[in-house]
C-alpha cells in the first residue's frame, strides 16, 4: 500500500482544517478529494474482488435496543421470571449499573410472533418489521467488548475503543471513494425520541489518521442542512461563480513555484474538471473546496426538498419534510443512495431503557419501526435494494436481570444482542446465531463487532486483511489485529 500512502501523505489534517473549516467548505472538499482519490486507480488496488454492493445504510439504534425486547423470544427467562438469577452466568462478569446489586430474572415484557414464510420471531413492539420478515437476516449472536455507552459506541463504529481511530464510514470513504460529484461520500443523520437522548460523538465519524477529506458529514435534519449552503443576500449564482474563479487565480498565483501533480493520470497542472492540484496541501485543499462547495450550493438544496416526493411515499415513511424525524431521515437515505452517496447514518438516539421499558420501547419503535421497513421496501421497489446493504442495531444489549427506575428496565450488556442486515448478497429470511435460555451469553454461531465490520467490507469488495494503512510503524485496519472472520453462512 505504499502508493496510497503516498496519496495520503500529501493532504494534512492541521493544514487541511486551517483551509477550509467546519462548515460547507470541508464538506465540498470531503467529497470532492474523495472522487478524485478514488480516479488515481493505479495506486489504489480497490476493491479486492466483485463488490456485492455499492453502498451502505447504517441505521444506528443508539443507546442499546433490548434483544429480550425485539428479536430473542426466551420462554425459560419468562419462567423465571421474579427469581435469582443463576450466579453460574454472572459471578464475575462485567455489569454496568447492577453492580454488587441482588440480580433478579426480569421475563420478556412484551408478547413475540412468527413472521412470513420464513417464520422469523419478531416482538410485538415491531409490526412493522413483521411485514419485511423475509427480506431480514437477523443475527442473534452479536458479542461487543464495552459496556458503557461511548466507548461500546467508539468500538461499534471504529473497531477499537482507542479514542482517534478512523471510523468504518470513513475507511470505505478512503478506500472505493465517492459515486457522488456533488455530495460527500459519507453522510451523516441524527434524530431522537424516548428515554436519554445522549448526545453522540463526532469521532464516531471521525476519519482519524486518515485524511480528513474521508470523515463523515453530518447533515442537519432542520434548517439549512450545511452551514453557509446558501448565498450571502444580494449574491447571484453568477456572481458567486466569478468570485470561485477570482480565487481559484489567486490561488493559482500564490502557487507558481510548487511543483504541480495532476489528479487523473499523465503530467500538467489540471486534474478532473480542470481543477489543479499541488503539492501544496493548502492550495489544494482551498481550491478543491471552492470548486465542489459551489456545486453543494445547487445539489445540497435540491436534495434536502422533499417537495417533490408523493403524498403516498411520505405517508409511507411517515415522514414531514423539515421535521428532523428519523422516518425523514430514512427518506432523505435514499435520496442519497439514488445520487451515489456512499455511506449513509442514521442515529436515532433514546434507546437506552435502565427503566420504565416498555413505555420507551413504545416511543422508540413508534418512531422508527414503520420508517425502517418504508426504507427497505422503497429501495425494493426502486430496484435499489440489491446494491445497497442496510444495517439495524445498536452499540450494545441489555441484561435479562430487573433494573427499576420508573417501571421495569434493563442495564447494559455486552455478552449478547441483536442486529439485523438486509439487501445485497445477505440471505433473507433467515435467523442467524443464538445465546442461552436466558439470552446473558452468545453461544451459537458468535457474530463479533469485528466479524460485522469484516462483513461489511466484503460485501463492498474489500478484504478486510488487505485494507491497511501504515500508521506509527504498523499496518492499521478496521478489523484490527485480532481474528475476524466474514460471515459468510448469512451471504447468498
Amino acid at each position: 500500500m505504499s502508493n496510497l500512502n503516498a496519496i495520503t501523505n500529501q493532504i494534512h489534517r492541521r493544514t487541511f482544517l486551517n483551509a477550509t473549516g467546519v462548515s460547507l467548505g470541508s464538506a465540498a472538499l470531503s467529497a470532492l478529494m474523495a472522487r478524485d482519490a478514488q480516479a488515481m486507480d493505479e495506486y489504489r488496488p480497490l476493491p479486492h474482488h466483485r463488490p456485492r454492493v455499492k453502498r451502505v445504510i447504517y441505521l444506528y439504534m443508539s443507546g442499546g435496543p433490548s434483544h429480550l425486547e425485539t428479536f430473542d423470544e426466551k420462554p425459560v427467562l419468562a419462567k423465571m421470571h421474579g427469581e435469582a438469577m443463576p450466579e453460574s452466568f454472572t459471578k464475575g462478569q462485567p455489569i454496568a449499573q447492577l453492580q454488587g446489586q441482588k440480580l433478579t430474572c426480569q421475563g420478556p415484557l412484551i408478547g413475540f410472533r412468527k413472521y412470513g414464510e420464513s417464520g422469523q420471531v419478531i416482538s410485538d413492539f415491531l409490526p412493522w418489521h413483521g411485514k419485511m420478515a423475509d427480506d431480514l437476516c437477523i443475527i442473534r449472536s452479536m458479542v461487543t467488548e464495552q459496556i458503557n455507552h461511548d466507548p461500546a459506541h467508539t468500538f461499534m463504529n471504529t473497531g477499537t475503543a482507542i479514542n482517534g481511530r478512523p471510523s468504518m464510514g470513513s475507511w470505505i470513504n478512503y478506500g472505493l471513494g465517492s459515486e457522488a460529484d456533488d455530495l460527500p461520500g459519507f453522510v451523516v443523520l441524527t434524530s431522537e425520541g424516548g428515554r436519554n437522548p445522549q448526545p453522540i460523538s463526532s469521532r464516531m465519524w471521525s476519519a482519524g489518521f486518515l485524511p480528513s477529506q474521508f470523515q463523515g458529514v453530518p447533515f442537519e435534519s432542520t434548517g439549512d442542512p450545511v452551514h453557509y449552503v446558501g448565498n450571502p443576500a444580494g449574491v447571484s449564482m453568477a456572481q458567486q461563480r466569478r468570485l470561485v474563479d477570482a480565487i481559484r487565480k489567486l490561488d493559482e498565483h500564490r502557487a507558481v513555484g510548487w511543483d504541480s501533480v495532476p489528479t487523473g493520470h499523465g503530467n500538467g497542472a489540471s486534474g478532473r474538471d480542470g481543477v489543479p492540484t499541488y503539492n501544496d496541501p493548502e492550495v489544494a485543499a482551498r481550491i478543491a473546496a471552492y470548486e465542489l462547495a459551489f456545486k453543494m450550493q445547487s445539489s445540497v438544496p435540491g436534495l434536502m426538498d422533499l417537495s417533490g416526493e408523493t403524498q403516498g411515499t411520505l405517508d409511507m415513511y411517515g415522514a414531514k419534510p423539515g421535521d428532523g424525524s428519523f422516518a425523514s431521515n430514512c427518506l432523505l437515505a435514499r435520496r442519497m443512495a439514488e445520487r451515489g452517496v456512499r455511506f449513509i447514518q442514521l442515529y436515532h438516539r433514546g434507546w437506552d431503557h435502565h427503566g420504565d421499558l416498555v413505555r420507551y420501547m413504545n416511543i422508540c419503535c413508534g418512531l422508527t419501526d414503520q420508517p425502517a421497513w418504508a426504507l427497505l421496501t422503497d429501495l425494493k421497489q426502486r430496484g435499489m435494494l440489491d446494491e445497497t446493504l442496510i444495517i439495524w442495531g445498536g452499540e450494545f444489549g441489555r441484561t435479562p436481570m430487573f433494573q427499576g427506575k420508573g417501571g421495569p428496565g434493563r442495564d447494559h450488556h455486552i455478552k449478547a444482542f441483536s442486529m439485523w442486515m438486509a439487501g445485497g448478497g445477505v440471505r433473507s429470511g433467515l435467523t442467524y446465531g443464538a445465546t442461552d435460555e436466558f439470552g446473558y451469553n452468545s453461544v451459537e454461531n458468535v457474530v463479533h463487532v469485528r466479524d460485522l465490520h469484516a462483513t461489511i467490507l466484503h460485501q463492498l469488495g474489500i478484504d478486510h486483511e488487505r485494507f491497511s494503512v501504515k500508521y506509527q510503524g504498523l499496518d492499521a485496519r478496521l478489523t484490527g489485529v485480532e481474528k475476524a472472520q466474514v460471515l459468510h453462512d448469512v451471504l447468498a
